[in-house]
């Protein structure tokens, strides 16, 4: 294959059988990844498949070889392009005081705005029409058409602790409780370029340092809104020591939620940021922002493949809830 020609992953993504069987599958030569992307053909579960054995990773990847192992951690946040995962199969190798209010703190609009009368419930039609679309970012691309990996089914988030299920939930890009209708996004950042002249390793590490979110928009009807915001509150506060849920069939154990301020622009918001367990001991951060505006509950999941496998946390992405609180509000 030429430089800069595209490999669409098979079942054998990142082992035998879609990463199931705890094999190896390895991707010889370097200039077999394309650095002209596209992030339109993969969803999460398969990226993080990936990126979070790169979190595992003691060192930085060879320049030759470059194996990956299995984890059940592949739900993690969005959609994503089958150029980063061609690069993530051959080179795996803070805290607020709002507790107890919803998450409001300085996220929210004031106390006025919870104490207004229920707005009635946006239709699914009505939905469409404030969701993201491309005009509304600065950059990046916003897809409106969900990859099935990506658009899980309610009834396939379990959790051991119910009072958890809400994070689980807003984590795999489902909306909480029982709305009336739904929409959902998914926002890809735009990749960095690797500078001039940059070795190997350089150039595929600038490459993972791409931001991706899922976007939820739930309307609810008789104070379904304002419930959900008082449901991850509970849950943050009950599960902030971790807890386990299982996503389509796959198992991820979450380590630890902490919460923090949520966005500017809502009537009332939280960020939680999310630590998974990743092999090796390894931990892997996402970070998950619900917010309220009236009755519709705009719910993001979001993640840094580039800061996980540097074993960093990277911040939320604000300019994705920016826009969309914008188009809400």
């Amino acid at each position: 294959m030429s430089r800069g020609a595209r490999e669409r992953p098979g079942a054998d993504r990142c082992g035998p059988a879609g990463g199931r069987s705890g094999g190896r599958s390895k991707i010889t030569q370097l200039s077999r990844f394309p650095y002209e992307w596209s992030f339109d053909d993969l969803s999460v579960r398969e990226l993080c498949l990936c990126s979070v054995h790169c979190a595992a990773g003691s060192s930085a990847p060879s320049k030759k070889e470059f194996p990956v192992t299995t984890t059940a951690v592949r739900r993690s946040a969005l959609a994503a392009s089958a150029a980063a995962l061609a690069l993530l199969v051959t080179a795996c190798g803070g805290s607020g005081d709002g507790a107890g209010d919803g998450g409001k703190g300085d996220g929210g609009k004031g106390d006025s705005a919870s104490a207004a009368p229920a707005a009635k419930a946006l239709t699914a039609a009505e939905l469409e029409k404030v969701a993201l679309v491309q005009a509304d970012v600065k950059d990046g691309k916003v897809v409106t058409d969900l990859p099935a990996g990506d658009d899980i089914a309610t009834d396939k988030v379990e959790v051991e602790d119910e009072v958890c299920r809400p994070l689980a939930r807003v984590q795999n890009g489902v909306a909480v409780g029982t709305p009336a209708a739904t929409v959902k996004r998914s926002w890809t950042g735009e990749p960095k370029k690797p500078a001039e002249g940059a070795d190997a390793e350089k150039a595929l590490l600038a490459g993972l340092d791409v931001d991706k979110a899922l976007v939820t928009l739930a309307s609810y009807e008789d104070g379904g809104a304002e419930q959900v915001l008082k449901d991850i509150d509970a849950a943050v506060e009950k599960c902030a020591g971790g807890f386990t849920a299982t996503a389509a069939g796959e198992k991820v154990e979450f380590l630890k939620a902490v919460k923090a301020e949520g966005p500017k622009g809502a009537d009332e918001s939280v960020e939680v940021t999310l630590t998974m367990s990743a092999e090796g001991g390894a931990k892997a951060p996402v970070k998950i922002v619900v917010a309220r505006t009236g009755s519709t509950v705009a719910g993001f999941s979001a993640i840094n493949f580039g800061a996980i496998t540097a074993g960093e946390e990277a911040p939320f992405p604000t300019q994705v809830s920016d826009a969309q609180l914008a188009k809400l509000g």
